[in-house]
């Protein structure tokens, strides 16, 4: 099949996955970390709509998006991070974007557009939406954001500026992580607490809790501010 290009069309490219994913894997399994990967995905999905988004496709527990406007990029972003971390408290979402050329081919999009977003994805942390200098042009002065410096990426010639949007939706203060799973507790209704140099630490269950006993000194950098 012929590639489907336009070197004068832009893309901005979402990528979105589960902040702590393979820490919930390790300590819960991979049929409870399925459940909660196909569980996102589908919350996104219901979203895609609203912001004229299409889904490119799912890697593992990650959805990458393409949506042709900045804004609406931005907006759904927003929405993923700020809705979903608010509804399902138990793990954090963090987002990444880039705006830029891309090639489409049998339904699927290729270009240093895509591997960049998925990238400043990987240097959110739980709860972040990231963006790059291109979509930040893109977006122009009405989505706030602050600097984050730059970043080097391999491949690349030349650093990235990257910027963290300011969230305005976020609804409730942040959770307390348990250090095993790093799945958000909520403190009154944790299954067991531990005290370790004089921080308490909240857990999701008995397994997380003796896992940390263990060794804690492996768990508490995880969550260390």
């Amino acid at each position: 099949m012929k590639a489907q290009s336009d070197a004068s069309a832009t893309h901005t490219f979402v990528f979105a996955d589960l902040a702590g994913y393979t820490a919930l894997t390790e300590a819960h399994g991979d049929e409870e970390a399925a459940e909660a990967a196909a569980g996102f995905h589908d919350a996104v999905r219901s979203l895609l709509p609203d912001h004229d988004a299409e889904e490119v496709k799912a890697i593992g527990d990650a959805l990458l998006v393409r949506v042709t406007d900045a804004a609406k990029a931005a907006g759904l972003a927003e929405r993923i991070v700020c809705d979903y971390g608010t509804r399902h408290r138990a793990l954090s979402v963090r987002v990444g974007m880039h705006t830029g050329t891309a090639v489409s081919r049998a339904g699927d999009w290729f270009g240093s557009a895509v591997n960049i977003a998925s990238r400043v994805a990987d240097l959110a942390r739980a709860g972040e939406v990231l963006c790059t200098e291109a979509t930040r042009r893109a977006l122009g002065p009405a989505v706030p954001l602050r600097e984050r410096g730059s970043a080097a990426f391999k491949n690349l010639v030349e650093p990235i500026a990257i910027y963290q949007f300011v969230l305005t939706s976020r609804a409730g203060p942040d959770l307390p992580l348990d250090p095993v799973c790093l799945m958000g507790v909520d403190s009154e209704r944790a299954v067991e607490r531990r005290e370790h140099a004089g921080v308490e630490y909240h857990f999701c269950s008995r397994r997380c809790a003796e896992a940390f006993d263990d060794c804690p000194e492996v768990y508490v950098t995880r969550v260390a501010t």
